[in-house]
């Protein structure tokens, strides 16, 4: 007797850790949101340009989370060339070879914004994803720090663009030359402390966080999360952290600038880097933006290396419950700064840059939470029910549901089992349609369609008792002329979102 054939085994779906699919509703907010986002940038003169998910791994280089090496913070993969190649970690890096690849065409300053995912190669948890949308925009080509001043009130008008009230968001500012200061100060300037300073960098990063005594731990000899997993520190002497926690702490900068000026003392760098804040923000007051939009804040640092001057933050202020049921500030939305070195790598001479980013994911969960998304209505299609399967009455229903289509209205004609009629109802329903279509045999003949008002039906539905009354009752269900049935359609689609408007 031959062996019974074994039963293949069906496929498990299943979602990859760290990844999320996305719903119709969050597409339509991430649209909304990102249109917004569009005509600020566009007002402010900047174009968009569009680079691949994939670079050479080599041209993301030592700007890599961790390293220089694949699939450490990177997904990677080796070409048939035996070449590297790693899903874009952010936005920045492929612009930098964009603009190195065809420095001869572009016109400098060069400034362009684009969206797009960014992968990375992290573990994932509440809120942290190894796919997420950024939007950012960058000037190419401008050294001065006017172009970074011009970057924070771009941002700020664009927190306001949508819909964040003042108050509710800041931006804050700082500048790395100064942190490089207080680093050198410390006695981790040099080549040979570049580890050490990034340790410190990603340490000062994480105040928000962890707070200071966190970020006192990182910078020590490390700290333990509840999970147990243990993150090492950066090893700072106990005078040494004192210093980087009082630079990180200064809360008032016009207070402090004096005692900033003097922990940088003997820095050109950090002495330079304080001269730039001031410029900066003597520029962004005198074109009307305050210290309540855009504020100094020496706590800010962006804990990527590429960054080499002017680093900027958008926070938002307002309180919001948290998995564990606490109210906390939200934070962070994005962030940017000056890269001066990261087209350089490609070209051999100088390119100074600036740029920031907006995390799209984020902020759309921001603006659900104050309720400045997703409020736009989307109209649910009119459904054109199917009442014979002969290829003519197939013809005459697709008729009807190009029609309304033709006229703007949102339509769709039932692809399912056309036979069970009661199931095109049902599935009317879920779909939460507003209107049914409806011809038979008879109506066919007489040249004429039922439009049935689904949302008036349901509200009517309430009020009768039993079957008898509702077939008697035909509810909101009227018979018009062929002719008239985009006209009839338009009317009660206007009625319904009257009802809606006045329900609000």
């Amino acid at each position: 007797m031959s062996e019974k054939q074994k039963k293949p085994q069906k496929l498990k779906a299943r979602l990859p850790r760290g990844f999320v699919d996305r719903d119709a509703a969050d597409i339509r907010a991430v649209n909304e949101m990102t249109a917004r986002i569009r005509e600020v940038y566009e007002r402010y003169g900047f174009d968009p340009v569009e680079t691949p998910l994939m670079e050479y791994t080599d041209a993301l280089g030592k700007f890599l989370p961790d390293s220089d090496r694949p699939n450490e913070g990177v997904f990677s993969l080796q070409d048939d060339d035996d070449q590297w190649m790693s899903l874009r970690y952010d936005l920045t890096a492929p612009l930098a070879r964009h603009v190195a690849e065809n420095f001869n065409e572009i016109q400098l300053p060069y400034r362009t914004y684009r969206a797009g995912y960014v992968f990375r190669n992290e573990k994932p948890g509440p809120g942290r994803f190894r796919q997420f949308m950024q939007f950012d925009a960058d000037t190419v080509g401008a050294a001065g720090v006017q172009a970074d001043a011009e970057m924070c009130m771009m941002f700020a008008d664009t927190m306001e663009a949508l819909g964040i009230k003042r108050g509710d968001y800041v931006i804050r500012v700082n500048n790395r030359k100064v942190l490089d200061g207080v680093l050198e100060a410390i006695g981790l300037g040099g080549e040979d402390n570049a580890g050490a300073r990034l340790t410190v960098l990603r340490a000062i990063d994480k105040l928000d966080k962890f707070g200071p005594e966190g970020v006192r731990l990182l910078l020590g000899e490390g700290r333990k999360d509840e999970s147990g997993d243990f993150t090492k520190g950066a090893r700072l002497a106990a005078d040494q952290i004192e210093k980087v926690l009082f630079f990180v702490g200064i809360k008032d900068y016009a207070e402090s600038a004096a005692d900033l000026a003097k922990l940088v003392e003997g820095s050109a760098r950090g002495s330079e880097g304080v001269e730039e804040l001031n410029q900066i923000g003597h520029l962004v007051t005198s074109a009307g933006y305050q210290p309540d939009r855009i504020k100094i804040d020496p706590s800010v640092v962006r804990g990527l290396e590429y960054y080499t001057g002017p680093v900027f933050e958008a926070e938002l202020q307002f309180a919001v419950t948290n998995e564990k049921g606490e109210k906390v500030v939200f934070g962070s939305v994005g962030g940017g700064g000056r890269y001066d070195g990261l087209v350089s790598r490609f070209m051999g001479q100088p390119v100074p840059a600036t740029g920031f980013s907006i995390g799209v994911s984020r902020l759309m969960t921001a603006l659900k939470n104050l309720g400045k998304l997703g409020q736009s209505e989307v109209v649910a299609p009119v459904l054109v029910t199917v009442m014979d399967g002969d290829i003519e009455s197939m013809g005459r229903y697709q008729h009807f549901t190009q029609e309304l289509r033709a006229a703007g209205i949102r339509a769709e004609m039932y692809q399912g089992n056309w036979k069970k009629f009661g199931n095109q109802l049902k599935y009317a329903d879920r779909r939460n349609a507003p209107i049914a279509i409806i011809q038979g045999g008879d109506e066919r003949a007489e040249g004429v369609v039922q439009i049935k008002d689904l949302i008036e039906g349901k509200r009517l539905s309430g009020e009768i008792e039993d079957n008898t009354s509702w077939r008697e009752a035909r509810v909101a269900q009227v018979s018009v002329p062929e002719a008239e049935l985009v006209t009839r359609v338009r009317e009660i689609l206007e009625a319904q979102a009257e009802d809606r408007a006045r329900a609000v």
